[in-house]
Formats: C-alpha cells, sequence, structure tokens
C-alpha cells in the first residue's frame, strides 16, 4: 500500500521531539528545492530528461486508463491480455483477492484523484460524472471492509478533495454540488454494520446490500482479521466525518485501533498479523512490517498528522521503537514471533514492505530508509520487478509480481527527502521495466513469474491509482502541477486528503490513554520530522555513502557457486530444494538430503522426521543449504499450525445396529459443504467406489448415486476426488487414509485443503477418517452391507425408540445375538498446538499437504506438537496448501473393535444407554468449546 506523505524540511533549527505536537499547517511534502543541491560529478538528471520521462509516464497512464475505459468499464477491473473487464461471478474466482470487486467500476474511482494530479483535469470531470451517473453502491455481493476503504471510500475522498479544489480555482467543475461525497457518506454507512462486534474490531467482509447478519448476507461467520484490515481505517473514516459532520464514522475507528492497542504484545510492543475479532487473541503471532500488519504502523503516524492527536504519535513511536529493535536487521525487515522477538518467523520477505521507507522518511529516519531501500533495488535489478516474496539470500520465494507501487512509493519520498538524483534513475529503471516487460496491447499486465516473465490477465485498480501517480511526482517540478501537493496527506491507497481537515468538525475527544506506555529512550530519534540541513551537514553524499556498502549485496548472495550436490545431479547449477518443493517420494529430494546432511526417518504412524548433522554434508556449501532447508520447514510447519483452523467433524453411524452410538471424529475439508452451517448433516448409506482411490472417472455411478462414496487416500488431490465422486451422482464423501494403522487415538486432526485452484464447483460433504477409524465402517459393511451413516459438524440425537424396537428384534434373530457389538468411538481434540521452536530436528509436515500445484497428490493439513503429519508419499508443490488441525492430547470414550471385526449388540437398560450416549454429547460439546 501507500505510504506517507512527506514533511517539511526547511525552517527550525530543529524539528519537533517525539511526544510534541506537530504544527499541521506548516506539514507537507518536502520539496525536493529544500535540500541541498547534489554534489557536483554526482550525476544530477537535466531538466528537459525530467521532463521527458514525465511525458513517458503520461503516455503510460493513458495506454493503461484508456484500455481500461474502452475494454472494461464499467467492469471493476481490465483483464489487460484478453482486452474485456473483469466482472465478478462471470470470471473463475480467485479468492480473497476478489473481495476487492463489489461491481462499482472500482479502477475508474480509484483513479479520479491520479487523474488531477496528471494535470488531465477534463478526464476528471467526465470521470466524475459517469461515477455520479452509473455507480451503484447497493449491490447483493460481499466485499472487503479493507480494500472497499481505502480504494472506494478513500477514491471517492480523494476525488471530492480535488473536486472541491478545482471548483474553488473557478475554471473547472464549477457544477459540482458535493455528490461523491455524497455516494461516500452513503458507502460509508454500508460498511458499519461490520462493526457489530463487542471488540470494535470489524468483519472482515460485508455484504453492501444486506450487512453482515441478515440471513441474505452470506457473511458475518469470521472469527478473524488481519491487523492492518482493522487498523486501516482511521483516515478515511476520520475525514469522512470531518467532510460531512457525522462523528459516528471517526468514532468506530478510533474505537478499531484502541482495541489493537491495548492487545499488542506489551513486552515487545509488537502486534501480531491476524486477530480474532471477538476476543483479541492473536491467532497468528508472527510480526513484521509487511503484508497483515503494514498500513497498521502507517496510519498511525498519518493520523497524528491529519488529526492533530498526540495519542496517535506515542503509539507510533512505541511501535517503531520496537520495530527498530527487533525487525530491523539492516538491510532486512524480518518477521519475529511477538512473544520471542528475538526469534526469526520465518525466512522471507514479502514486496509490501517496500513501502517502509517512505514511512521512515515521514518519520525522519533517513538511514535505515536509504538501507532498506537500496537492497530492494538490488533484488529489482536482478528480477526487473520485486517479487511478491524473497528469501534473506535473495532468490525469489513467491516469483509474482502484480505491480505493486510501493517501491516506486518509497523512491519518491527518498528523492523529496534527499534531492538526490540517483532515486531519478531509480524511478527511470521502473518505467523501462514497466515498459519492456508488463506493457501489452490492452494496458499492463501483471507478472506471473518474475523469472521467467510470464503475464497473467490482471491490471490492478492500485497500479493507476498508486504508480502513476508516484512516478509523475517523481520527476514533476512544482511549476508543473496545478495545485500544492503539500497541501494534502496521502492515504494507503494514495488518495489525497487536504491537511485542513485537522481543524474541520473536530467532534471527539482527544483523552490521551497512551502516555504510561511510552516511557523509550529516544535518544536515537531527536526528529520526528527532519531538517535536511541537521540530517546532511555538509555532507551532499551523505545518501550515497549509505547505499555503497550495499551495491553488491544481491550479486554477493546469489546466485552462488555450484555445490556439490548440484555437480552429483547432473549438467549445470540448480535451484537448492526448497521445504515446499519437498517430496519424501522423490528420490533425486532424498538424495539431495543426503549431502545436505539431513536424515529422513520413517515414524510407526506414518509420519516423517528430519534431523540435521552439519557434519555430515557434503561440503559446507551443502551443510549451509540444509540448515536453511531445516528452519523453512520448521516455519512452514509452523505456519501451517496457525492458519485457517477448522473444527473437527463427525461421521456417525446410525443404521442398524448402531443407531448412532459409533461417533468417528473426522477431519474437516476446506471445500465443499460447510457443515457447520447446515445443522441436519448429510445422511446416506455408504458404498465403496471404483477405482477405490477416486482418481478417475468412477466406474460403478449406479452404487454411488445419492449415497456417500468411501474412498482411499492417494495418488491425487482430494479436491479431484471430490469432483470425481460429485460427477457420479454422490451426495458426500468419506476419505480413509492409507497409511495402514494409523489412528486418532495417536494422531492430530486432520484437514483437508483445495487443489491451489477454485474450489467453488465442489458443493458435497467431504470428511476424512484415519485407517482404523475407517476400518470401523469397512468392518459394519462386511458385516452389514447397508450402512447409514451421518456426516455433521458435531453428533446428533439418536432416534432411542427405533433403536428399542429394533434390538427387542434383535434379540428374537438368533444368528445376530452373538455376532453384534455396540461400539462407540468418539474422542475430543483440543486447541492449537504450540509453535515449535528452532531446532535440528523436525517432524515436518506431509509432503502431500505441500502440494496444491499437482495432481498426483493429496493435500492434506495437520497439526502436531513436532509438526509432523502421517504419511510420505505425494508431489511437492510451489505453494503450501494446507492449514492445520489441532495438536493438543486428546481423550476418546467408548470400545474399539475387537480384533476379529465382529459386531456383539449386547442387550442394555435403555438408561445405561442413556448415559453412554451422553458421555458422546459431552465430549463432543468438550471439543466444540476446545475449538472456540
Amino acid at each position: 500500500m501507500s505510504g506517507a506523505a512527506g514533511c517539511q524540511g526547511g525552517g527550525s533549527e530543529r524539528g519537533p521531539r517525539w511526544r510534541r505536537p506537530w504544527k499541521l499547517l506548516a506539514l507537507g511534502l518536502l520539496s525536493a528545492s529544500s535540500v541541498l543541491a547534489a554534489a557536483p560529478g554526482a550525476g544530477a538528471m537535466s531538466k528537459e530528461e525530467k521532463r521527458q520521462l514525465g511525458n513517458q509516464v503520461l503516455e503510460m497512464f493513458d495506454h493503461a486508463y484508456s484500455n481500461y475505459m474502452e475494454h472494461a468499464y464499467p467492469a471493476d477491473e481490465l483483464m489487460p491480455l484478453t482486452c474485456r473487464g473483469r466482472v465478478r461471478g462471470q470470471e473463475p474466482s480467485r479468492g480473497d483477492v476478489d473481495d476487492a470487486l463489489g461491481k462499482f467500476s472500482l479502477t475508474l474511482i480509484d483513479t479520479l484523484d491520479t487523474l488531477v494530479v496528471l494535470n488531465k483535469t477534463k478526464e476528471f470531470e467526465e470521470a466524475v460524472k459517469k461515477v455520479i451517473k452509473d455507480v451503484n453502491l447497493d449491490n447483493d455481493i460481499v466485499v472487503s471492509v479493507f480494500e472497499t476503504n481505502i480504494r472506494v471510500l478513500g477514491g471517492l475522498l480523494g476525488g471530492h478533495s480535488v473536486a472541491i479544489m478545482l471548483k474553488e480555482k473557478g475554471e473547472y467543475m464549477q457544477w459540482y454540488n458535493g455528490e461523491l461525497l455524497h455516494m461516500a457518506k452513503e458507502l460509508g454507512y454500508k460498511l458499519l454494520p461490520a462493526f457489530n462486534t463487542t471488540s470494535g474490531l470489524p468483519y472482515p467482509r460485508v455484504n453492501l446490500k444486506f450487512g453482515v447478519r441478515h440471513p441474505e448476507a452470506r457473511t458475518g461467520t469470521e472469527t478473524d482479521t488481519c491487523t492492518a484490515c482493522a487498523g486501516t481505517l482511521i483516515l478515511e473514516f476520520a475525514a469522512l466525518s470531518r467532510f460531512t459532520g457525522t462523528s459516528i464514522f471517526e468514532e468506530y475507528a478510533r474505537k478499531a485501533l484502541d482495541f489493537i492497542w491495548e492487545k499488542r504484545q506489551r513486552s515487545s510492543n509488537l502486534v501480531g498479523v491476524t486477530i480474532n475479532i471477538h476476543t483479541g487473541d492473536w491467532v497468528r503471532k508472527d510480526s513484521g512490517v509487511g503484508a497483515g500488519i503494514d498500513s497498521y504502523y502507517e496510519y498511525l503516524l498519518k493520523a497524528y498528522v491529519l488529526l492533530g492527536d498526540d495519542s496517535f504519535l506515542e503509539r507510533f513511536n512505541t511501535h517503531y521503537d520496537a520495530i527498530m529493535r527487533y525487525i530491523s536487521q539492516p538491510p532486512l525487515l524480518l518477521d519475529v514471533h511477538i512473544h520471542k522477538p528475538m526469534l526469526n518467523a520465518r525466512t522471507w520477505m514479502d514486496s509490501l514492505l517496500a513501502f517502509f521507507p517512505g514511512l521512515q522518511v515521514l518519520k525522519g529516519d533517513i538511514r535505515p530508509a536509504i538501507e532498506t531501500h537500496e537492497m530492494l533495488y538490488q533484488v529489482i535489478k536482478k528480477h526487473n520487478f520485486l517479487p511478491e516474496a524473497f528469501t534473506t539470500d535473495f532468490r525469489v520465494h513467491w516469483a509474482q509480481h502484480p505491480l505493486r507501487p510501493e517501491f516506486a512509493e518509497s523512491t519518491y519520498f527518498l528523492y523529496k527527502a534527499t534531492g538526490d538524483p540517483y532515486y531519478l534513475e531509480v524511478g527511470k529503471t521502473l518505467i523501462e521495466n514497466l515498459n519492456k516487460y508488463a506493457r501489452v496491447p490492452c494496458g499492463f499486465a501483471a507478472m506471473k513469474d518474475v523469472r521467467t516473465g510470464s503475464h497473467e490477465d490482471r491490471m490492478d485498480s492500485f497500479f493507476l491509482a498508486e504508480m502513476f501517480k508516484y512516478l509523475y511526482l517523481l520527476f514533476a517540478d512544482k511549476e508543473d502541477m496545478i495545485f500544492d501537493i503539500e497541501d494534502y496527506i496521502f492515504t494507503t491507497e494514495a488518495h489525497l486528503l487536504p491537511l485542513w481537515l485537522s481543524t474541520a468538525n473536530q467532534t471527539i475527544s482527544k483523552k490521551n490513554t497512551t502516555t504510561e506506555y511510552t516511557e523509550l529512550d529516544d535518544s536515537n530519534f531527536d526528529w520526528t520530522c527532519p531538517n535536511t540541513q541537521i540530517l546532511f551537514p555538509n555532507d551532499p553524499m551523505f545518501a550515497q555513502s549509505i547505499r555503497e556498502p550495499l551495491k553488491n549485496v544481491v550479486d554477493k548472495s546469489c546466485p552462488r557457486g555450484v555445490s556439490r550436490v548440484e555437480e552429483s545431479l547432473g549438467s549445470g547449477p540448480k535451484p537448492p530444494l526448497r521445504a515446499r518443493d519437498f517430496m519424501a517420494s522423490n528420490p533425486e529430494h532424498l538424495e539431495i538430503l543426503k549431502k545436505m546432511g539431513v536424515s529422513l526417518i520413517h515414524l510407526k504412524d506414518g509420519r516423517v522426521q528430519l534431523v540435521q548433522h552439519a557434519v555430515q554434508a557434503a561440503s559446507s556449501l551443502d551443510a549451509e543449504d540444509g540448515l536453511r532447508f531445516m528452519q523453512e520447514m520448521i516455519e512452514l510447519s509452523s505456519q501451517q499450525q496457525k492458519e485457517q483452523q477448522l473444527p473437527p467433524r463427525a461421521v456417525q453411524i446410525v443404521s442398524h445396529p448402531f443407531f448412532g452410538r459409533v461417533v468417528l471424529t473426522a477431519g474437516p475439508a476446506q471445500f465443499g459443504m460447510d457443515l457447520s452451517k447446515h445443522k441436519t448433516g448429510t445422511r446416506g448409506f455408504v458404498a465403496t467406489i471404483k477405482p477405490y482411490n477416486g482418481c478417475s472417472e468412477i466406474t460403478n455411478p449406479e452404487a454411488v448415486k445419492e449415497k456417500i462414496a468411501l474412498m482411499q487416500r492417494g495418488q491425487c488431490m482430494f479436491a479431484e476426488k471430490a469432483r470425481n465422486i460429485q460427477k457420479a451422482g454422490a451426495i458426500g464423501g468419506i476419505v480413509i487414509d492409507d497409511n495402514e494403522g494409523s489412528s486418532s487415538d495417536t494422531a492430530p486432526l486432520f484437514q483437508m485443503a483445495g487443489d491451489g485452484k477454485n474450489t467453488d464447483d465442489i458443493t458435497i460433504p467431504m470428511l476424512f477418517l484415519f485407517n482404523k477409524e475407517g476400518n470401523i465402517i469397512l468392518d459394519a459393511i462386511r458385516e452389514y452391507e447397508a450402512v447409514e451413516v451421518l456426516l455433521s459438524d458435531k453428533a446428533k440425537d439418536r432416534d432411542l425408540e427405533v433403536e428399542n424396537m429394533d434390538q427387542k428384534s434383535a434379540e428374537n434373530d438368533s444368528h445376530k445375538q452373538n455376532s453384534e457389538e455396540d461400539t462407540s468411538a468418539s474422542q475430543d481434540v483440543g486447541a492449537v498446538s504450540e509453535e515449535p521452536e528452532e531446532g535440528e530436528s523436525s517432524d515436518v509436515p506431509d509432503p502431500d499437504s505441500l502440494s496444491p500445484a499437482h495432481a498426483d497428490s493429496d493435500s492434506v493439513s495437520g497439526s502436531h506438537q513436532d509438526s509432523s503429519v502421517p504419511g510420505a508419499d505425494g508431489a511437492g508443490a510451489a505453494e503450501p496448501a494446507c492449514a492445520p488441525g489441532d495438536s493438543r492430547p486428546q481423550e476418546h470414550t467408548g470400545t474399539q473393535p475387537s480384533s476379529k471385526g465382529s459386531w456383539d449388540n449386547k442387550a442394555q437398560p435403555m438408561e445405561s444407554i442413556l448415559a453412554d450416549w451422553n458421555e458422546d454429547i459431552e465430549a463432543f460439546e468438550m471439543m466444540e468449546k476446545d475449538e472456540l
């Protein structure tokens, strides 16, 4: 997202110290004219070249904007490869990414104030008229509160801000009467239902027409949101309150920020990535300045700039001290655990942290801003664009690049802070790379893989809202602008809000509740907003002297020489084995592990354990790769334990002679019917499919139709199995583990993940049973043929009257009296496991669970305290596809089938049956309580 507005660099001999309010009227962007001139010979760019580059930016914008208007409008976004608009519901779902789309012409609204910054006032006037005439905000569609706030609400407010400015100038927009503000207020009210929580943190999604809790809303069941999602509201909501005089918007945004502040980890003063919106518990306890947290920090500082409330500055300074103490490892910014801030939580960085140097410019901490920016620029020079994520040794971790603007933003602010023409050259490189690698006939296409240069049919609205705005401002002189940019502050989406709002409609009391927590050592942070004459005293080469040691930081780490592992496996260098790609069934991977000194141990329950002995590695480089591989595997396992936790489900055998007394704990699926929302569950007779693995078209559809299909794990993805049985007419599916002897007695809950693709087409419920529990059903089929089960979120009450009648009938049936056994196999599954600590040994996730992109492996989610899961067969893939289940020691009630597999059903008094049943019910109630 976008960074901060700059600060005034001239004037006072010393800038304001911490916890001292700024005089907002003196704020604005630090003008390049206020900094020292570049040193002779520093390669200053001529004014003519700057003008040409500025015109080039205008031409690139025209190319993107005109293609959107011609081929996509009124759709939300342009698909530049197919030259058509992206309309939600008409294109395959992309998951959470599509939550930004609300059928409200997103790109046009997001681009409004960019048109004015780029001096396209006529186009702006036409665009505003289109928005007023065509855009409907009352759509029955579920959207992201965060994205709708920063892009649509922010876009409307930014458009209103520049519209009234142009109207005051007297040439354009004379007809304008606040229509955009009226639309912003309408949208603000549509977002307010999301704040209907006890904590004040908003739900992550809201239905524009029906809100959150309405039966038709299709949202409101979420429990978690990201810190940035809840903490990036104050600028837009406060501006809406200040513009309209309606205080409720600012009040709600402040309450959300207050709650996050109170829930920070007090010993480290850090916040996690994901928080429970009801309890305030941290769900993901890693902390950084990138995805999930980034704009929370940004908005604390900017809220102080815009609103003048000291508490926001004090909170920011508290967090910033913690960031520089724990997360900043110059030039890197590495995530840490909030409870163990000296322990890195990951070995890679995401591209969203590229905004942080720009925020540091606003803070006045220029040196680390220069260092981090230079490191990022070296990565860009290596790959042409900044990959979505890259490792600490600067290898590509996630290869996509959706044309994000954060690096351009920081480049602009560093140029404004230093006046160093080096940053103009950086901007020139960005322009050249966009035209050379991303430009297509119908716009600019996101990069699917920066290593191969492949494209994705995607041009996000933020590309027009931010990228061209920052690039144009980088090369524009003051006389090129039709208004003073220093009168505005940028939101995280680079929308413009006027600084005069600080004195408008102040209806919120500014009670300072932060001071008691801000007794910090500020000796390293003398100024909140720097005076450049003090920052660079008599040293115009200051910025260059900081950059110089980092010029080759990427080349020193990557590429590296060919290791013995690479030499032994064929011709030429190969990239090192990554944890996410590892397959325990791949002989080549096992050979690589051996060379890296990593041993693989198969445990009895089907899990695999990895142990590294560096002295056994083929070389020091191989030992280094082995250590990195182990760290990645631990991180991957820990990450899976924190994400997407689903409660266990129940498979209940309801036919004779069980009548619901056999309740098997089942692992859920992250696709298909959500049994928690279908209280009656799915009931039907079971049938074994052919082929038993379910990986191809079902050959006995007549036996499966209208029944619950039984199949074996293995050979393909779970989603593929589900599609095949659904096509055959099955009403549900049960996957039985193929690891002989695996049992819920000793193994954690499994969760079945999708295949990395859209799984909305799967509508039937799918559950997972371990081998032992699965055999209970298979044995029942062999004994009684017709076996009926109930798939549900928890055990249901039995039909005791029918059971009692059947028991009496069974007593008269001599061949049944000695062959039936009443069985109960319910169990209690607890809460999330502790995060594994780094070490030489790691029980690793099932390789199956790491394979969303391949079609030859199941994708399984599991959670252990030792981070291991059953199974070692399957293929790896580029991204983890699974999330953890539960891992606490399990308790289970009832008896298991005899070794002979007999089902001896002994007559019992009704009181005894009820007592046993109550135990089952209590166990599942406790299980549900633990999960909540």
